[in-house]
């Protein structure tokens, strides 16, 4: 496929050409059957709340339910921007494409090591995935949640605390979050995907009736998330904010964006660079998934790897 693109962040006007392979090779097909033979195997028993996560009762002081787990969990961490899109960068030339693939990759450590989780990286390294491919890659290993790990910017280096925000079908919920949504779905243009070519799975998506169910899900978890982070970080809102973020579409999977912290913001910049910063953040939003999970736990459902 070849086509123009026009110019737009750094980049000058572009011709592009798409190179397909001649054998169409499936880049998940590993992932897909290491899920499958640990399908097979009887579930494991889920740690009990005291074990897994000895700070969840800090807010409410009571012990919580036990989880209920019958079945394997998928969750589906999606890194930010990545290779010609670099994201936000801060004014240390800190690049927000580098840190949150570090803070998803410390967070797939954590989840992995839990014996009813999996995790899987929609990006494992510098390079670019269109937001329609993220949201295929959650939807091909039927990803029970869909974490999409970011950094946020803003035009005044003050602008400081962590964000989450979920989908919305009737508007941003705030000037910000519009803004936000717009920066983030810009991504595809500075990589170089031609918008001209709609996926006709994405027509399908958003006429799907289950995204009202799906949005009311993804505002529980961004909740449940709010509550660890700030924990580690401040919270630049209170409230799960919403907008059409390209990247949450998937009308199955419960999907939040998490904004780590303000990288244009010089103290969060140098943040986000402290490996003990990204190692805190990580086990802040495992311990949202474990809250998230405990008030809602995954309902039994067949298998389908094809």
């Amino acid at each position: 496929q070849v086509f123009s693109l026009p110019a737009v962040a750094q980049y000058q006007a572009r011709l592009v050409m798409d190179l397909y392979p001649t054998v169409d090779e499936d880049p998940l097909f590993r992932f897909l059957a290491t899920l499958e033979r640990e399908r097979a195997m009887p579930p494991a028993v889920a740690r009990s709340p005291e074990l897994s996560d000895p700070a969840q009762n800090r807010s409410t002081g009571k012990a919580d339910r036990k989880p209920v787990v019958s079945r394997l969990v998928t969750i589906a961490l999606d890194p930010g921007h990545g290779g010609e899109d670099p994201g936000a960068i801060g004014k240390r030339g800190t690049f927000e494409k580098d840190v949150v693939l570090s803070i998803a990759r410390r967070l797939k450590q954590l989840i992995d090591e839990e014996p009813n989780m999996r995790a899987y990286l929609t990006r494992d390294g510098d390079y670019f995935v269109p937001l329609h491919m993220r949201v295929r890659r959650a939807r091909r290993v039927q990803a029970d949640l869909f974490v999409s790990i970011h950094a946020d910017a803003w035009i005044s280096p003050n602008a400081r605390g962590s964000s989450v925000y979920a989908l919305s079908e009737k508007g941003a919920s705030s000037g910000a979050a519009r803004w936000m949504a717009n920066r983030e779905n810009s991504a595809d243009l500075i990589g170089g995907v031609n918008i001209r070519h709609k996926d006709p799975s994405v027509a399908e998506m958003l006429l799907d009736m289950s995204t009202t169910a799906q949005i009311k899900d993804s505002l529980k978890l961004g909740r449940a998330m709010l509550t660890e982070i700030g924990g580690v970080n401040g919270l630049h809102k209170p409230r799960v904010e919403q907008a059409g973020f390209a990247v949450l579409r998937a009308p199955e999977i419960p999907s939040i964006l998490v904004e780590t912290a303000f990288i244009s913001n010089p103290d969060e910049e140098a943040r986000l660079r402290d490996e003990l910063y990204q190692q805190q953040m990580a086990e802040a939003l495992i311990a949202g998934i474990r809250r998230y999970f405990r008030a809602n736990p995954p309902l039994a459902r067949a298998q389908k790897l094809s």
